[in-house]
C-alpha cells in the first residue's frame, strides 16, 4: 500500500464541499476536531494549518500529503479539508476519501470551469459518492441541491440533516436546526432545537456575524456529532473560534467598514442583508468582479448588489480583461439603480 493510502486510513478525515461558508465551516470543525486529538490538519483556500498555524507546504495534492504527513508524524489522527469542486473534478475524493463529508450548499459559481450547473454538482458529489465505509454524510436539509448528493451517498452510509429555514424549506427532518437566530457587532446566538442528536435545547453563540454563519456554524456541530465528539464540548469551543479573515471582518467603525469576500450572487445577498440588518444608515457597497472568470455570474451579482444605497464599481484582478467592460457587465444586472458610481 503506498504512503498516500496509509495516510488516508490513518487520518480520520472530514470533508467540506459546496458553494459558500466551505472556509469558515472547514476552519470551524479543524478547531473542533482538537477535542479528538492534537495535532489537527486543515487545508483550506487559505493554505496548511496544523492547529490554526501555517504550515509552508506546496501546492496542490503535493502540499495535502506533507501537511498530513507532517500532521502525523507529530501524532496527529484527524484533518479537516475544503475541497473545491475543481479538485473534486480531477478525483481528488478517490486518492483521500473523507470519514465524515459535509456538504454546505449550492449556487451559481464557477461555471467557467464547469460549464453548467449539473456538472457543477456532480464534481460535489464526488466526496460523497467516496465516502468511506462506516462514513457519514452531513447534508444541508434546506438546501434542495442536497437531495440529488443524497441520492450518490450508499444505502448502508449514516446521514445528518442539519439547515437554517432561512435558505429554504427543509426537504428532510432536521437532526441539527435552529429555532432562532440572532447577531449583532459581538456575533450571533444561535438557540438549537432538541431533537433525537440535540437533546436539550441550548444557546451557541459564534464570534462570526451573520446567519450565513449560523449556517455554517450548524453544519460544524453536525460534524462534530458525526465525530463523536460531544455536543456539549462542541457548543463551548464554538464561543471561541473567530471566523477566518475576510468573512463579514469589522475593520473600521463610525463609520462601520467591513471586508467581506463574497464572491457569489448568492454570497453576496446574504452579507448586504446582514450589514441592512445591523444599522440604520446606508449600505455603501464596494464590488468588482475577477476577470477571465465566470463571466455570466457578473450581472447576478449586479443584481443583488442593487440591495444596496450607493454602488461603487471597481476593479478586482482583471487579468487581462478590461476593468471597464467586467464593470458594465455588474451594471448590466443594476437595472435603474441611482447611485452608481464607476472608479
Amino acid at each position: 500500500m503506498d504512503e498516500t493510502s496509509n495516510l488516508a486510513r490513518a487520518m480520520f478525515t472530514v470533508g467540506v464541499t459546496g458553494t459558500n461558508g466551505k472556509t469558515t465551516t472547514t476552519t470551524t470543525i479543524a478547531a473542533l476536531l482538537a477535542a479528538r486529538s492534537k495535532p489537527v490538519a486543515s487545508i483550506t483556500t487559505l493554505g496548511s494549518f496544523l492547529d490554526g498555524n501555517a504550515i509552508e507546504v506546496p501546492s496542490g495534492f503535493p502540499g495535502l500529503l506533507a501537511a498530513m504527513r507532517a500532521s502525523h508524524q507529530k501524532g496527529g489522527t484527524a484533518a479537516a479539508i475544503e475541497f473545491t469542486s475543481e479538485a473534486l473534478a480531477r478525483g481528488l475524493a478517490q486518492h483521500w476519501p473523507s470519514d465524515v463529508a459535509v456538504f454546505t450548499n449550492l449556487s451559481h459559481d464557477h461555471l467557467d470551469a464547469h460549464q453548467s450547473l449539473e456538472h457543477y454538482l456532480a464534481s460535489k458529489a464526488q466526496l460523497f459518492v467516496c465516502l468511506k465505509e462506516q462514513g457519514v454524510a452531513v447534508l444541508n436539509a434546506c438546501d434542495e441541491n442536497a437531495a440529488l448528493i443524497d441520492e450518490v451517498v450508499a444505502e448502508d452510509r449514516r446521514r445528518i440533516f442539519y439547515g437554517l429555514r432561512s435558505r429554504g424549506e427543509p426537504w428532510h427532518a432536521l437532526d441539527v436546526s435552529a429555532t432562532d437566530v440572532r447577531f449583532d457587532w459581538s456575533g450571533t446566538d444561535v438557540m438549537l432545537a432538541v431533537s433525537n442528536l440535540v437533546p436539550k435545547a441550548c444557546k451557541l453563540h459564534i464570534p462570526a456575524i451573520g446567519e450565513i454563519y449560523a449556517e455554517n456554524a450548524l453544519a460544524a456541530i453536525a460534524a462534530a456529532l458525526a465525530s463523536e465528539i460531544s455536543l456539549d464540548v462542541a457548543v463551548a469551543k464554538m464561543a471561541t473560534i473567530a471566523a477566518p479573515p475576510g468573512r463579514f471582518e469589522r475593520v473600521a467603525e463610525t463609520p462601520d467598514v467591513v471586508i467581506d469576500y463574497a464572491h457569489s450572487p448568492d454570497a453576496l445577498a446574504r452579507t448586504l442583508a446582514t450589514a441592512r440588518a445591523l444599522g440604520s444608515g446606508k449600505v455603501i457597497l464596494v464590488i468588482g468582479a475577477g476577470g477571465n472568470r465566470d463571466r455570466a455570474k457578473r450581472p447576478m451579482l449586479g443584481a443583488a448588489a442593487a440591495a444596496a444605497d450607493r454602488i461603487v464599481l471597481t476593479s478586482d484582478n482583471p487579468r487581462d480583461e478590461d476593468p471597464r467592460a467586467i464593470a458594465d457587465a455588474i451594471r448590466d444586472g443594476l437595472g435603474a439603480h441611482a447611485d452608481i458610481v464607476l472608479e
